[in-house]
């Protein structure tokens, strides 16, 4: 065909597309659908009671809670970034910032902690994020607090709690830097030294200053999430989060003895009782009380918290609640004289309500 053959083609298809029907509108594009809130915004709720529930507020995510021998005082983790660990008065249902804050100085224990490179830099304390928490008691009022740690390093935290006059005070002591790639969420301390923390989908790791970390045999075959210990230090309990279960799994023995339950919810942190008698664990179903399934609806789950005889292993749910506002889903529950208190991770406050009859 000729240039100007196509030539007069090309002019053809201009004129009847000038001559015919206008061209049709593009499509307008869907518009995306909003984002699903991940987080319940500081502050944006009332402290306002929900029934038999009540708060303490103005926190940033009080994932964990620790109490202290006596259970006058409990701390509060802070596990997203701008969180502070928190003092909270049992009694009097106030809370007040416990670290960091201007008064904070640290005191490195080289000879328990050798390979800890220095304190945390608090020059912009809203990086690091305190996450999973863990009391262990010492005598005349002097105890070590184990802090699960992200931001600048991950890492186990160490701090000594002073509770012998007043108020408790920390003081940083030292801290466990954790293997690349690793990603803590909960800790123990073990009888004798060293502590026990889960690692996101590898299991339990343990860690002892003379040796270092070690992948805990038989343990990676669970999402862990939270974890406890028994008294003499030889049983662990491992929240499987993912799969609804709970690990028992035995230390210093072989063959490694093994037990698993289903919980009928994602359990998180794990709280042996005051006493002994039970374990707690909190954690979420969906918005319907089922089963978790994606697309997740984070700020709209569910509450559960179950009592797990830490022998026999039987459990019953002794705590459900829908989703409230400016607290989201429990992720940790302890009680505290004739209250259940419940931590968030979601949420900006703890919750408090009677046990349970």
């Amino acid at each position: 065909m000729t240039a100007a053959k196509l030539a007069a083609l090309g002019m053809g298809a201009m004129m009847a597309a000038g001559c015919g029907a206008p061209a049709p509108e593009p499509e307008p594009a869907a518009e995306a659908a909003p984002e699903i809130p991940q987080f319940a915004v500081t502050g944006e709720h009332p402290c306002d009671p929900v029934g038999d529930v009540q708060f303490l507020c103005d926190m940033v995510s009080p994932e964990d809670i620790a109490v202290l021998p006596g259970a006058e005082w409990a701390i509060a983790s802070g596990a997203r970034e701008g969180g502070r660990l928190h003092l909270v008065n049992v009694a009097d249902k106030t809370a007040t910032v416990l670290f960091p804050t201007p008064e904070s100085e640290p005191r490195l224990d080289a000879d328990s902690y050798p390979e800890c490179p220095g304190p945390l830099d608090l020059a912009n304390p809203d990086i690091s994020r305190l996450h999973g928490l863990y009391l262990d008691p010492g005598a005349d009022g002097t105890h070590t607090l184990l802090v699960v740690h992200h931001g600048p390093r991950e890492s186990i935290e160490f701090f000594e709690v002073d509770a012998g006059d007043g108020p408790p005070s920390l003081t940083w002591t030292g801290c466990a830097v954790a293997p690349e790639g690793a990603t803590l969420n909960s800790v123990v301390a073990l009888p004798g030294g060293g502590f026990a923390t889960t690692n996101a989908g590898i299991g339990v790791w343990e860690w002892h200053a003379d040796s270092g970390w070690e992948v805990l045999p038989e343990s990676e075959d669970t999402a862990a999430n939270g974890i406890e210990v028994s008294a003499d230090g030889e049983l662990l309990y491992i929240a499987g989060w993912a799969e609804e279960k709970l690990t028992r799994l035995s230390r210093g023995v072989t063959p490694v003895r093994k037990d698993v339950i289903q919980l009928g919810f994602r359990p998180d942190n794990l709280r042996m009782a005051l006493d002994g008698s039970v374990i707690y664990a909190a954690g979420h179903t969906d918005r319907d009380g089922n089963s978790i399934t994606d697309p997740r609806e984070p700020t709209l789950e569910t509450s559960n918290v179950a009592e797990i005889d830490p022998e026999t292993l039987e459990f019953e749910r002794v705590f459900v609640h829908p989703a409230m506002p400016g607290f989201i889903s429990s992720t940790t529950a302890i009680r505290i004289g004739d209250e259940l208190w419940l931590g968030s991770y979601r949420g900006d406050r703890l919750a408090y309500v009677p046990v349970p009859e």
